[in-house]
Formats: structure tokens, sequence, C-alpha cells
């Protein structure tokens, strides 16, 4: 009888250890294989990011990540199945990502930002400091890095014995704004200068497209220098920014902000109302805004010393000559 009953125990564990070796060979061979990713430049053949991701959405369950240094690609091991695919450069500082289960609803977009940031150094402060028309409300967010994206509908891969490759086409996403003020007066007494634009999307749907815009606007600021003009003397100013672009759909103005510190501690902001340049400029990729005239007044020493943070800030019109 218990020659019986070691016969059969064997004879379980034996079963046992087969089952489990098959399962494990089954897992592993038949449903994942080799994915060969290409990243293919043509449409941006200057970029070069230090890294790369892509996302892979399946029908269900939860998206796939993967991770690639430099900007070529490599080999994965994906499961079989089918999937939606994403791909953008992950070698970003001021971008984030939200809803990142679907590929139609993953959002970029950047953090909130100080209005003044590059006058902190001033000891100006963005508390208080005053806003465009209409963009009061609008949350002033940081400007995104350069991006590159694109994206797939659909991608299937099959249990077969060939290597499958994955090719992806990243092109730029964001754009990039210049500003240029020419005949600026009194420049050789500033102390600082930045500026804002508002009425800009706060963010990008890449996995829709590179113009895919959310509904969000927001106003970025950006740090301005100091410049000669023609004649050698200081007069003009220049500044530039990413963005995500703007909505061509949406009704909304775009007001560039100038904010300057004289070398007294007295702080002044123009305003200047830039939605035709944005909306006419020939290629929405680069748009460069001309401005004539900054009219800042000479200072005015008063003997109390260098305190913008207790100065007001005092507003000038102008007419805006084209």
């Amino acid at each position: 009888m218990k020659n019986i009953l070691n016969t059969v125990t064997m004879a379980a564990l034996l079963v046992a250890a087969t089952s489990c070796e098959h399962k494990d060979l089954c897992l592993d061979h038949a449903h994942a294989v080799e994915v060969e990713v290409v990243f293919d430049w043509r449409n941006a053949p200057d970029a070069a990011p230090a890294s790369m991701s892509l996302y892979l959405f399946p029908g269900d369950g939860e998206a796939l990540r993967y991770d690639f240094t430099g900007r070529d690609g490599g080999t994965i091991r994906v499961p079989i199945g089918k999937y939606e695919a994403l791909c953008l450069n992950s070698d970003t500082e001021n971008i984030g990502y939200r809803n990142t289960e679907r590929k139609g609803t993953f959002e970029v977009t950047t953090q909130t930002s100080p209005l003044l940031g590059g006058l902190s150094a001033l000891g100006v402060r963005s508390e208080g400091a005053p806003r465009a028309d209409g963009a009061g409300d609008e949350r002033v967010a940081l400007s995104p890095d350069m991006l590159w994206s694109d994206h797939a509908e659909s991608i299937e891969l099959k249990h077969i014995p060939a290597r499958q490759r994955i090719t992806l086409y990243p092109e730029q996403s964001v754009c990039r704004y210049t500003v240029e003020i020419r005949n600026a007066e009194n420049l050789k007494y500033v102390f600082g200068v930045s500026g804002s634009i508002s009425g800009l999307a706060g963010g990008l749907l890449p996995g829709t497209g590179p113009d895919a815009l959310t509904g969000e606007r927001v106003t970025i600021p950006f740090d301005a220098a100091v410049g000669e003009g023609e004649n050698g003397e200081k007069s003009v100013v220049t500044g530039g920014l990413l963005t995500f672009g703007h909505s061509p759909a949406v009704d909304k103005a775009h007001q560039l902000t100038v904010y300057a510190v004289l070398s007294d501690g007295s702080k002044w902001y123009y305003t200047y109302d830039v939605t035709g340049q944005i909306h006419s400029a020939p290629d929405p990729r680069n748009v460069h805004i001309v401005l004539d005239g900054l009219p800042l007044p000479k200072p005015i020493t008063n003997g109390g010393g260098f305190q913008p943070e207790v100065e007001p800030w005092k507003p000038v019109e102008i007419d805006l000559k084209m």
C-alpha cells in the first residue's frame, strides 16, 4: 500500500511540474514579440532630443510606455495585439502629462508660473502686477520646452518569427514666437524688462494631431533683453518664447504686455494688441511680432533709493504704428 501511495504522489508531482513549465513557455513565447521601433526624422531633420518615449494603447487595459536614449529608437518586447501609438521626446523640464490612459485624451501642458519671474532678482513681485485686459482670469503658465511628436491609429503585432517594426515620424509640435520692439526710448535707464502674451493655448493633444489644442487659455511670460538699434544706441527690446500656439476657432485677443523697471525703482507697463500679427503670421510655427515705439520716461531721482517692491505700476497707452 505504501508503494502505491508513493507512486501516485510522484505521478502527481510530475504532472504539476510539467503543467507549470508548459504555462511559462506559453506566456513567454506566444504572447510577446520583439519589435523594432524606428523614429524617422524626415519631418524635423535638425531635431536632436536626448530621449524619446513611446506609448502603446491597447483596446483595453493600461497603456504601455517604452523609453529610448537618443532619437533613433531601439528594440522592445511587446505583447501581441492591436494598439494605437504615440511618441514624443521626454527630455523636457516644463512639460507635464495628464489623462494618459488613452491616445485621444493624452494631454501635454505646463506648470503654473509667476508672471514676473525674470524680474524677481530686482525685488519685483508678481503679486499685484497688472494684467492685460480680458486676461485677468487666465492661468499664468510656463513656456513649454521644444516638443516633437507623432501618432499612429492602428498597429497590429502578430505571433510571427520575423521581427516586426513600428515607424513613427516626429515633427515639431510647438510654436516659436519672437518679439522685436523698435525705437524704444530711454533704454539706458532700464534695470530690467520682461513681457507676457495672453490668450494662448494651455495645452496640446498630441495623440490627435500636431494642431489639436486644449480649450484652456493662458498667459505666458517671457524674458526680454535690451539691444542696440541701427544707430548704435540702445533702442530695441527683444524676447522670445515657445508656445502651444493659438486656436483660430476661438475668438480670443492676444495682448503683449511689457514690464520695465527703471534705475529709480519706478515700474512701467505697456500693452499692445498683437492679435493680428499672430493670427495672420505666414508660418504659424514661427511667429515674429514687430512693434514700433516704447516711450519709456527718464527716471526721476527722489532720494528714496531703489525700492521697486513699493513702487506702484504706471500704465502708458501706446498708439500702435503699423
